[in-house]
């Protein structure tokens, strides 16, 4: 038997038009319509799937579907830079996205951020930052 590869991650949206508006703005693509799909899938780079199904497709299938509340899991999108971190939060939140936590630097040596999804998931956003231009006066 071979073990089985990740190839899917799916989300359960309540809105798909609001899900798929939100994740066209960190660069996903989908195709024209897909605003009105129960399912919708975007292949990211490297073949690996990201899906998303609204909650009443679930429902066809899973007839004891129930959103739940509280932490659901967490998408995490890399950053060319820490000031595109900056930037990015600064747009989603802009636009009208809840921000959970501000742009800071992590002592784990990242840019790091998180927005939420029109449907409660946390969005963290991040680049990898040197140790000395963390530092006061540090380039």
């Amino acid at each position: 038997m071979k073990t089985p590869r990740l190839d899917l991650i799916g989300l359960v949206v309540a809105d798909m038009a609001a899900s798929l508006a939100f994740y066209r703005r960190l660069g996903l693509d989908f195709p024209e319509g897909a605003e009105g799909a129960p399912h919708v899938e975007a292949v990211l780079p490297g073949g690996l799937r990201l899906a998303w199904d609204t909650e009443e497709s679930v429902r066809s299938f899973d007839p004891s579907f129930r959103r739940t509340e509280g932490s659901r899991g967490e998408l995490a999108f890399r950053c060319d830079a820490a000031e595109d971190v900056d930037a990015v939060y600064a747009e989603l939140t802009g636009a009208g996205y809840a921000g959970h936590l501000e742009p800071w630097d992590a002592v784990w040596g990242q840019r790091y951020a998180v927005v939420t999804d029109p449907d409660g998931y946390g969005i963290s956003l991040f680049a990898d930052v040197s140790i000395d231009s963390r530092a006061p006066g540090g380039s």
